[in-house]
């Protein structure tokens, strides 16, 4: 099979973990671990979130005042060598030596006019208490949004239109490499009217839309969304929270769910199902094994049932 395997970025540190590199080394191992379980018989993509590191490395960048910050797509890039290489380490040390391992810095494409721009969504680095979030958007001119129990700097999201090397994709994975690629949603670049300039563009494109769109765009079997809960959850945060088993992308987009954590999951699983008719799974980041058997998460199928977990 062809799986693309999607880490989010707050299973790779945790909710409330230090953003230190020592704790995303610990999570990132827990991920090879079972990555590596899915490697033999395989074709195996694996892309990841950056939300809490691509925010850190702009609060570092923030905090040198002698030249301008970098900008967003250039951090991006930075959170694509640095998480890849750390999962790209600890895969080596899970699989045998002669299976390839590879990571890309992935450019992907998106619309300038995306309105997106206007309304900044997307969660970037540390959680904040409501008091220093809205004192250190007032110092540097941040935006800042609710984020489960804090308050998180959120900036532009706009949809991926095009990833930009799919070639190299494509053909790591008929020499079967294990390929590391779209971190972070990708780099995010804008062409010209005339095709003939790309530059970057200041935001960040979400991982899963761009998982769901890369799996859409390699064919691939299924998509495995890890995050940091066990499964899709209808009722969440109250006494009758039922995790879901199974369910129809249909009847998925029926439901409600935030824009800023299991929304985007949601939507992608349900565009890669509708778009292939493969199914797609969210789960825990331990999971990842069974997710790829529906043994656990929440499977997004073409035509099922509803299921609730007993």
């Amino acid at each position: 099979m062809r799986i693309v395997v999607a880490l989010g970025g707050n299973a790779l540190l945790k909710r409330g973990q230090s953003l230190s590199a020592d704790n995303q080394l610990k999570n990132i191992r827990i991920a090879a671990v079972q990555i590596a379980k899915l490697a033999a018989g395989n074709e195996l993509v694996v892309t990841h979130g950056n939300g809490p590191q691509v925010g850190l490395l702009a609060l570092q960048a923030a905090a040198y005042t002698a030249v301008s910050s970098y900008p967003l797509d250039v951090l991006s890039a930075e959170t694509e060598g640095m998480i890849g290489y750390m999962l790209e380490q600890e895969l080596a040390n899970q699989l045998p030596a002669s299976r390839v391992i590879a990571t890309l810095l992935t450019r992907v494409e998106v619309d300038p006019k995306d309105p997106a721009f206007q309304i900044p969504s997307k969660p970037i680095g540390p959680m904040y208490k409501k008091a220093d979030a809205e004192r250190i958007a007032q110092e540097r001119g941040w935006q800042v949004a609710p984020d489960g129990d804090g308050y998180r700097r959120v900036v532009a999201s706009p949809q991926p239109k095009r990833i930009v090397g799919l070639q190299s994709i494509r053909w790591l994975l008929e020499k079967s490499a294990v390929v590391i690629c779209a971190g972070g949603g990708g780099i995010p670049i804008a062409v010209s009217a005339n095709g003939q300039t790309r530059s970057g563009v200041e935001a960040v494109i979400d991982k899963d839309f761009v998982s769901a769109l890369l799996a859409t765009d390699i064919s691939a079997d299924r998509l495995i969304i890890a995050t940091d809960v066990k499964a899709v959850y209808v009722d969440w945060g109250t006494p009758s929270q039922r995790a879901l088993r199974e369910i129809s992308p249909s009847k998925l987009r029926e439901l409600d769910f935030s824009a800023g954590s299991m929304g985007p999951k949601v939507l992608a699983a349900c565009s890669f199902t509708e778009a292939t008719g493969k199914p797609a799974t969210i789960g825990a980041l331990g999971d990842i094994e069974s997710l790829s058997e529906s043994g656990a998460g929440t499977t997004v199928s073409a035509g099922c049932k509803t299921t609730l977990y007993a």
